[in-house]
C-alpha cells in the first residue's frame, strides 16, 4: 500500500493480493482515525458480499472469483467497542458487464485500488441493536 495525505483527506493505492477491507482498518489504526467516509475504485478477483435479512437478523454471504472492475465502493469509518470499525458496500461488474454488489465482507486486489478516505475529526461509534440486528451508528 501506498498513500498520500491532502489535508484531512488520506488517499491510499492498494496493490495486487492485498485485501481491501483489512488494509483499511490497519491503516485507520495506524493513523488513529477514528472516524471518515470512504470511497474507492479498482480491480478485484475474489469478492465475498453479504446481504442483511432483517427477518431472520443474520447475513448471506455469497463468494465471487474472477475479473471485476469496481464500479463503486463507498461506505464510513467508526469505531466499535473501541476498535475501528469499517462499514462498506462494494458494486462491482464482470467482463459481460453483469453487476453485482452488497455489503463488502472482503476483497483481494488484482490490480489496483484507490481509496479516497475523507478523516473527520469528532469519534462516530456503533452499539450493537438486538432489536434490529445491526451495528448501528450511536449518533449524539
Amino acid at each position: 500500500m501506498e498513500s498520500q495525505i491532502i489535508e484531512s483527506t488520506h488517499i491510499l493505492r492498494l496493490d495486487p493480493g492485498e485485501e481491501i477491507v483489512t488494509s483499511l482498518i490497519d491503516y485507520c489504526e495506524e493513523q488513529g482515525i477514528q472516524s471518515g467516509l470512504v470511497t474507492a475504485i479498482g480491480a478485484v478477483n475474489d469478492v465475498t458480499i453479504g446481504l442483511f435479512d432483517p427477518d431472520t437478523k443474520e447475513y448471506a454471504s455469497e463468494r465471487k472469483k474472477g475479473n471485476f472492475e469496481i464500479v463503486a465502493l463507498t461506505g464510513n469509518i467508526a469505531t466499535k467497542d473501541g476498535e475501528v470499525y469499517a462499514h462498506l458496500h462494494i458494486g462491482f461488474g464482470d467482463d459481460q458487464h453483469a453487476m453485482y454488489g452488497g455489503h463488502l465482507n472482503q476483497a483481494f486486489v488484482s490490480a489496483t485500488c484507490e481509496i479516497y478516505l475523507l478523516a473527520l475529526k469528532d469519534k462516530v461509534e456503533r452499539f450493537y441493536s438486538s432489536e434490529i440486528g445491526l451495528n448501528l451508528l450511536k449518533l449524539k
